[in-house]
């Protein structure tokens, strides 16, 4: 308890690798004040447990020159050209003595004292922050890729390989830059969902409107939103209408029409007409903010490769080093070879054992998938809820407000007296009025469109009938409205063959059906359906030409209806007349024999069969809390043609991880054999190194052209 009250977050600029963020991490941890720290290098930020200053984190991160500030302000962002920044200049600048060293060696001999100050020089300019962390970290016995570089250019100096030395430094820093650069290319998509929502409003208090900052924006506010303009807050229209674009929250690409009422969120374009709107939300709170938060979140969570990645490279680092100072000393020392030849083949195992592409490999990967996914209006809440929608096998839907838009709708009316229909349905809406079964408001709704005044009748004696029906006295008269079972038990000879098969036809159809009538005859059948969405059918087609295994409905409804819609959808398979705790056993069956099973709701209901489901997926998770914070997966939408790009995108990262850490692996291998007969130099080793780590990088970025 006393931790979290004492729980700072902080945005960070200027990490150029994971193992800095590492370090700085480990430096954070030892002021005195700080209990704990923890940084999130996918999204820059740090959050710490305790008491400390900007000025205290900043001196902690000083190594690279970090910049702190607190989450709710701004950094400011870099205007200059990426190649114009003083690090990248040092670069530059390295690199023209270099070659000034070079030429000077083709005129005075390559080891000329002329030439030897270009090359120092060379090392020193491009190198100093390199080498200053570097031996710090070797006081330390901190074994990570700053101290290998660090070891492996003064030890070729030491040798005399000045020239390799400043070209390892060259190229290392390059590889930092391109690392570094690639980093916020992959961080990009959250930064751009950060500028969606204006930072101020046109607000009205009293009879005076004003431009307000977000952040001093009230909950109950009118928020005044002209034609083009985007919202800064989330709320409730009060005045307007117009058609808003909610692209940037839910991935719609097709504007959706708002009036009085309706729910709005920041950072949605309001494309025609002037709304007013009721600030419901503080801008923290706003449906945008919780996205960025969660998505930031989720970039930290380790995906189990990354972990395995991880756990290698604690170990790897150390056996490296080890290997390394083994070839360099072993064989003068038991075989009387060459000390300068070895010493050099053991610093060049040192370069290009650096293992900057393992560790690189899987976060990038993951920032730009989970960040693309959101630009997308898919939430995908950490890494290892990623690579488990990649492999998932079998995929199970509820059926209301999933594959149903969750808002029935009578559809058929029947009666044997057609001449009273409306007067019939009006009873039924009488009687309805008092009820909270879902299936009451739309004989209303139907009644209403009808423009039947049923407000009017008087209603007496109203009677729930636990699990079958209603019944109340009308004008006088006592109806029933309720299950077809309501009637058979209440007339004395059941219900008539006729309207008997008239109800199993409607039921056959996928249809709901309530009937209206007296203890003494059937007047009214009332059939009600729950409207297919239009995306449930091209996204279970879609999801099995994917490969998934198994498409599954699993309702509370009866038979009859859940088949007609199944097999309406294409679902592989339909179990009907399931309560919360068969739903969850259909589940943990499913997922018996290891099958990886997904549980597709709307994050309110189901919910134990959505927690116990491999990947939880819930539908609609704009404006909805329950959804953003219980759903590992939250289609933003209410749209499941999103679920079929959610899969390929997580397919598409596993494979692309994979990829990068084979192929981490594979060029370290072929670079280590080349190091046996003496074949690689100490700047092959470092371009390999820098040439692996920019080609992993590519290739995980090449996970923001995935698409729908």
């Amino acid at each position: 308890m006393k931790q979290a009250s004492e729980k700072r977050i902080y945005r960070v600029q200027g990490f150029t690798c994971a193992s800095c963020a590492a370090t700085f991490e480990d430096n954070v941890k030892k002021i005195p004040t700080v209990s704990d720290a923890r940084v999130n290098f996918g999204a820059s930020k740090l959050t710490v447990y305790g008491d400390s200053t900007v000025q205290e984190l900043e001196k902690a991160g000083a190594f690279e020159n970090l910049k702190v500030v607190p989450e709710n302000e701004q950094i400011p962002t870099e205007r200059e050209p990426f190649w114009k920044r003083k690090e990248n200049l040092r670069v530059l600048a390295s690199l023209v003595l270099l070659v000034a060293g070079w030429i000077m060696g083709q005129f005075t001999g390559e080891d000329s004292q002329p030439s030897i100050y270009l090359y120092t020089a060379s090392i020193l300019v491009g190198g100093y922050t390199l080498f200053w962390q570097g031996i710090k970290n070797l006081s330390r016995f901190q074994f990570d890729m700053k101290t290998l570089m660090t070891i492996a250019i003064l030890g070729a100096a030491t040798i005399g390989e000045w020239a390799e030395g400043a070209t390892v430094v060259i190229l290392f820093a390059i590889s930092e830059a391109l690392e570094t650069y690639s980093m916020d290319k992959a961080r990009q998509s959250i930064r751009s969902l950060m500028d969606i929502a204006p930072k101020e409003a046109l607000i009205r208090r009293g009879n005076q409107e004003m431009a307000v900052p977000v952040e001093d924006i009230q909950v109950g506010d009118i928020m005044i939103v002209k034609p083009g303009q985007k919202l800064a807050m989330d709320g409730v229209i009060v005045r307007g209408a117009s058609s808003v674009n909610q692209a940037a929250i839910t991935g719609e690409s097709i504007p959706v029409a708002k009036t009085v009422k309706d729910e709005v969120f920041a950072g949605t374009l309001n494309e025609e007409g002037l709304l007013e709107v009721q600030v419901t939300k503080r801008v923290e709170d706003t449906t945008i903010a919780k996205i960025i938060h969660l998505v930031e979140e989720a970039q930290a969570e380790r995906a189990p490769s990354q972990a395995f990645v991880d756990r290698f490279a604690k170990v790897y680092t150390p056996a490296i080093m080890i290997a390394s100072l083994a070839l360099a000393v072993v064989p003068p020392l038991l075989f009387q070879a060459d000390w300068s030849d070895w010493i050099y083949r053991g610093l060049a195992l040192l370069v290009v054992g650096c293992p900057c592409a393992l560790v690189i490999s899987t976060p990038v990967s993951i920032v730009t998938a989970i960040g693309n996914a959101a630009k997308n209006g898919v939430l995908i809440k950490g890494g290892v809820h990623l690579e488990e929608a990649g492999a998932l096998n079998v995929i199970a839907f509820d059926k209301t407000g999933t594959l149903t838009e969750g808002k029935p709708e009578v559809t058929d009316l029947v009666s044997s007296e057609q001449a009273n229909e409306d007067e019939y349905l009006g009873i039924a809406a009488a009687i309805e009025k008092n009820s909270q079964h879902p299936l009451a408001s739309a004989v209303m709704r139907r009644a209403e469109e009808k423009e039947i005044a049923f407000n009017q009748r008087l209603v007496e004696d109203f009677t729930s009938l636990t699990g079958k029906g209603v019944k109340a006295q009308v004008d006088g008269s006592l109806y029933f409205v309720g299950s077809p079972n309501l009637f058979e038990e209440t007339l004395s000879n059941g219900i008539d063959e006729e309207t008997r098969g008239s109800i199993h036809r409607l039921q056959k159809e996928g249809k709901t059906v309530m009937v209206l009538g007296t203890n003494q005859q059937v007047l009214l059948l009332i059939a009600v359906a729950d409207s297919l969405r239009e995306s449930s059918r091209k996204a279970i087609q879609r999801l099995q030409q994917m490969g998934i295994r198994k498409t599954i409905m699993l309702t509370g409804d009866n038979k009859a209806m859940a088949n007609a819609i199944g097999n309406k959808l294409g679902v592989g398979d339909v179990r009907a007349e399931l309560l919360p705790q068969q739903k969850l056993d259909s589940i943990k069956q499913l997922q018996a024999d290891g099958t990886k099973v997904a549980m597709v709701g709307d994050g309110v209901n189901d919910a134990p069969a959505l927690a116990a489901s491999t990947v939880g997926i819930a539908m609609g998770g704009a404006g909805t809390d329950t959804a953003l914070e219980t759903a590992d997966i939250a289609l933003m939408a209410d749209d499941l043609e999103k679920l079929p790009f959610t899969i390929r995108l997580s397919r598409k990262a596993l494979q692309i991880i994979k990829q990068n850490i084979t192929f981490s692996l594979a060029i370290k291998a072929v670079a280590l054999l080349l190091i046996v007969p003496g074949w690689l130099t100490l700047w092959m080793a470092i371009f390999a190194d820098m040439g692996a780590t920019l080609i992993v990088t590519l290739n995980g970025l090449r996970l923001l052209n995935v698409r729908e």
